[in-house]
């Protein structure tokens, strides 16, 4: 099996520098193989030392969110991002952003703008999901009611009463009443004396029981 012929049976997932190195153990210089993959298009550089299969090898690519996953770690596709995922906001998202306990950063590639913001321990680890892209592909994932608190930790301003958080979600976000009835407000009530923006989270889990 030649080289092209590895890197496309890897496709579906991001390839690492050290997994790029075990490949090439039989080669002396195998950075320099790495280079001349680059230059060939079999390999498409993402980040230093993280990989996709590039343009050359004809074959399919890592779904963004598990890129996403790999780009910074650790990190979860949240905000508008998972609330466009599963349908709470109306728009269509491009930008993939997630939550780190690492600084904030943003990553322009060649697959897409990746941005990631800090978030706290012990709030960082509330309401992480793990959700199937496709066959093998698997990303970590806020869940519905994670996204919407990180939505509302991370948005400057204050929310100060509940019929402020309702326009905001109805009418700012413009989600629909029925989906946020269903969200779990009982894990939200469970999170939220960790949480960042305590009292407007409160007032956000009490506005979502009142509809």
């Amino acid at each position: 099996m030649d080289l092209s012929q590895i890197i496309r049976s890897y496709s579906k997932q991001p390839l690492t520098h050290q997994l790029l190195l075990s490949l090439l153990k039989g080669y002396k210089r195998p950075n320099d193989k790495v280079h001349h993959l680059l230059n060939e298009g079999i390999l498409q550089s993402i980040k230093k030392g993280l990989y996709i299969a590039g343009p050359a090898v004809n074959a399919g690519k890592p779904e963004p969110f598990l890129l996403a996953n790999h780009i910074l770690g650790p990190s979860y596709v949240s905000i508008d991002t998972a609330l466009s995922y599963y349908g709470l906001i109306p728009e269509r998202v491009f930008e993939i952003s997630s939550m780190t306990t690492k600084a904030s950063r943003n990553f322009t590639t060649a697959m897409g703008l990746f941005t990631y913001t800090k978030i706290p321990l012990p709030y960082y680890s509330f309401g992480i999901l793990q959700a199937r892209l496709s066959d093998d592909q698997y990303t970590m994932i806020a869940s519905p009611e994670k996204a919407l608190f990180d939505k509302v930790v991370t948005t400057p301003g204050l929310l100060r009463s509940q019929k402020t958080v309702l326009t905001y979600l109805l009418e700012d976000l413009r989600m629909d009443e029925d989906n946020l009835k269903a969200l779990d407000t009982k894990a939200m009530l469970s999170w939220q004396p960790d949480s960042p923006k305590k009292e407007t989270l409160l007032l956000l889990i009490k506005a979502l029981k009142s509809l």
